[in-house]
Order: C-alpha cells, then structure tokens, then sequence
C-alpha cells in the first residue's frame, strides 16, 4: 500500500521530534498537526512548506515526487553537467583538447541555450549544456585582448542557465555551484547590470531553498547596487525593477507579507516608468511580471482569496508574459483555488498551463506537482488521474 503523505510526515519526524515541537516550529497548532498525519485534514501548500522546512526535507519528499532526467546517453543529462562543471584535467595534467569557439559561435551557443530554458526545454538543455559549459569556458580561457570580457559573459551566461537549469532539476547543491561559477566569470565582464541580475539569480536559489531572509537580502542589496540616478537605460530600470520583485518575493515567503507588498508597489512603479512588458538579462520585468508576483506573495501568506482578486488586474490576460511565465502565473492561480475548495478550477487552470507553457515544461514544476498532490486528496477523476501520471505524481 502506498504511503499516505501524513504517514510520510509522521516518519520524517520521527521519535527526536514531538507534534507539539513540530507545531512550534511551523506556526500551525498540535491539533492540525495530528489530523494531517492521521489524513484527516489536507495543509495548505505554504503549511506543507512550512512543515518540510522544519522537518529539513523537500516538498517532493513528503509528496513523493521526484525530479529525475534518465538518460542514457552518457554526454547529456545531470551527470555529465556535473562533469562539466567540475573538471580535473588540471590534476592530471590532462587540460584535454576541447577547441576553443569563436565569440560569436559561443554566443550562438549561449543563446541557444536560453532560448531552450525559456520555452521549459529541460531535455534539450541536459543534452545542450555539458558540451556547451565546456567549449564555452575552453573559449573564456583562450581570450585575449579585448575579447577576455565578452567570452568570460558568455561563460557566466551559461554557467547561468546551467544553475537555472538544475534547480529545476532538482540538484540546488549543484546549482548553487554553477550560479557562482557564473558570477567569478561575470567579474572578469564589464556588464555591471549582468553581475547584478546574477545576484538576482542567487537570491532565487536561496529562496528555492528557504533561506528566505537571506534571499531577500541579496536581491535588495544588488538591486541597491544598480539603483537608477538620473535618466537612464530601461535595461537598468528592468534589471533595477526585476530584484525588487525578487526581494518582495523572498519577504513573502518569509511572512513579511507588508514588506513584500510594498517592494512590489516599488517595483511596480518602475514598471509603469517603463510602459511596457520587457525581458533584459534573462529576466522579465514589467507590469504583468509585479502582478504574477503580487499573486505568489499574497498564496504564500495564505491569503487566498487575495491572490485571485489581484490576478484579475494582469494587463492583457497576461500575453505580455513568456509562455512559461503564463504557465507559471496559472500555476500559481491554481494553487489559490486549491486552497478554497475550488477543486475544479485548479485543475482546468493546470490543464492551460500545460497547454500553454508545454508538457516538458510542467514535470520539471515543484508547485505544480504540489498542487497536483493535494488535488489528488481530494479528487481522483479521470482526468486529474491522467494528469497526474504525466506529471509523474502518484496519489
């Protein structure tokens, strides 16, 4: 028989830790406790965070879901993009004999590979990136002159997107390692905005990972950093506007609900400076992006019913957003409706999102998954049954 997830909790937690402690350290009383591992009582998704937090585990631990890419191919996959990533050639003499690209074949490569990530192509990616960092970083080290900045950009780009990549993959360890990869490259660049959106970058990861103050921290003290004076580029104000919403977002999953609100009302009056929906430096920002982070801010404070009330304000029905951030904006609604029994409309808007956003796109999406696992706690038609098998989540 499988595991029920309250059985799951109750074994993470084990005989070191009492309900009343793990109720103290989650904020929800004993009572609920005990229901949810007994399966009376579902948690909300920010409770069940809470709960793996405290228990030092993963949502898709006590969920069951996993993120695995096999591949048989020994070149692609998260493997091979450890191996790329942490090379030994120079402890065996060895530095190998990978032909350094051209400036503009390595940029082709980079932009390749954002291109893939921001249509959710995680397969591609796995196959793309372990060749990629290595010709990529072969180039940044063959530099000379005045190419050494743009090839060590072109390194931080990937070792980038590589970082994005594996969190989705589920490897944060790994991701944490290629993010500050990318940043030692990004100093040799000349792109201060670039160094800065990478910041950004690390404050996501460390939000992934529920260090909520110090993602906040990161983002505010990059987005000071790049603080408009004066007129300025709207590449500036983008990547400015882009970590104050990366802030907020970190406040809100920290509680700090009014924090969170307020950097996002900043954020959003850099948006309207700018009039229009933009993507800089690998990041949306606009109008629509502080609307679908407004709603992530108010579903991490329980605020349910908030949530959906601001999503009916996103400009144009959100076509100003990437295909994946529409997923991930529908998403985000689902998880509200979830919250206040609207069983139905959570999942008519998880079958949107993967229609929109794609099918490769949704596997990789812990929330999703999220959502789809507490559905299945209450629902089990057919189709919730068969979207739950395609996102590999099993009841």
């Amino acid at each position: 028989m499988d595991e029920t997830l309250g059985a799951r909790i109750k074994r993470r937690r084990g005989r070191a830790m009492t309900q009343a402690k793990l109720a103290e350290l989650t904020g929800i009383s004993k009572s609920m406790v005990s229901k949810i591992e007994q399966g009376e009582k579902t948690p909300s998704i920010p409770a069940l965070q809470k709960i793996a937090r405290a228990l030092d585990t993963d949502v898709r631990d006590l969920l069951d879901i996993s993120n695995n890419v096999p591949f048989v191919d020994p070149e692609a996959g998260i493997i091979a993009i450890r191996r790329a990533l942490t090379p030994v050639g120079d402890l065996m003499d060895d530095m190998g004999d990978e032909a350094h690209l051209s400036l503009v074949d390595a940029r082709r490569i980079v932009d390749r590979a954002w291109g893939a990530y921001s249509f959710g192509r995680f397969e591609v990616l796995a196959g793309l990136l372990p060749a990629g960092i290595t010709q990529v970083r072969a180039t940044a080290h063959a530099a000379q002159g005045n190419e050494v900045a743009a090839a060590h950009e072109h390194l931080a780009r990937i070792s980038w997107v590589a970082g994005c990549t594996l969190v989705h993959f589920g490897q944060p360890d790994l991701a944490s390692m290629a993010i500050r990869d990318a940043l030692r490259a990004a100093e040799k660049g000349n792109d201060e905005l670039l160094l800065a959106a990478l910041r950004g970058s690390v404050s996501w990861q460390l939000l992934v990972s529920g260090r909520y103050d110090e993602a906040q921290g990161v983002a505010l003290k990059a987005a000071e950093s790049v603080e408009p004076r004066g007129e300025v580029s709207e590449q500036h104000l983008a990547v400015h506007g882009a970590l104050l919403l990366q802030g907020a977002t970190a406040a809100g999953r920290g509680q700090r609900v009014h924090d969170a609100l307020s950097l996002a009302n900043e954020a959003g009056a850099i948006a309207k400076r700018i009039g229009r929906d933009t993507k800089w430096y690998e990041s949306d920002f606009g109008l629509s992006q502080q609307v679908m982070q407004t709603v992530d801010i108010n579903i991490s404070n329980e605020r349910f019913g908030e949530a959906l009330i601001v999503a009916k304000v996103m400009p144009n029905r959100g076509i100003g957003l990437t295909p994946v951030a529409q997923g991930r904006h529908l998403v985000d609604k689902a998880a509200a409706a979830v919250q206040i029994g609207q069983y139905q409309l959570a999942l008519d808007m998880l079958l949107t999102a993967e229609r929109v956003a794609g099918e490769e796109w949704v596997r990789y999406q812990t929330l999703l998954r999220t959502v789809v696992g507490v559905l299945l706690h209450h629902d089990r038609q057919s189709s919730l049954r068969d979207f739950a098998k395609r996102v590999h989540v099993t009841a």
